[in-house]
């Protein structure tokens, strides 16, 4: 009963990663919007929506990790079945990290689809 607090250590550091990914969905949401009412580039539209995807993706992961880790601190805390809540952990860890790449994925995608828009705009 004594390590009910670890996994709870993780949640902010995850915190800032779905406050971050969350200001990332909104601009390039906007962006979206924004070529869409302009009827530009549909090529690159499209790809700004799997890009929003992706994000949304990372998000999932990211809220159900947080999810697991305050489930495993619950269950460390109240009923004090320390294997469940390691295992409850380990899991949360290994969906934040799927959801980490997820976001590494989108960084490259951005600067690739960014250094593609600014050769169509040279072009």
């Amino acid at each position: 009963m004594e390590n009910w607090y670890l996994p709870i250590t993780i949640v902010p550091g995850l915190g800032l990663l779905i406050l971050s990914t969350s200001t990332l969905m909104v601009a390039l949401s906007n962006e979206i919007n924004q070529m869409i009412e302009q009827s530009k580039q549909e090529k690159m539209i499209t790809k700004k929506l799997v890009q929003l995807k992706l994000l949304n993706t990372a998000m999932v992961f990211l809220y159900t990790a947080v999810g697991f880790l305050l489930i495993s601190s619950v269950i460390n805390g109240l009923f004090d079945l320390e294997k469940t809540s390691l295992y409850t952990s380990v899991l949360a860890i290994v969906l934040a990290l799927i959801g980490i790449l997820s976001l590494i994925t989108y960084s490259y995608r951005a600067v690739k689809i960014r250094q593609q828009q600014f050769k169509n705009k040279l072009n």
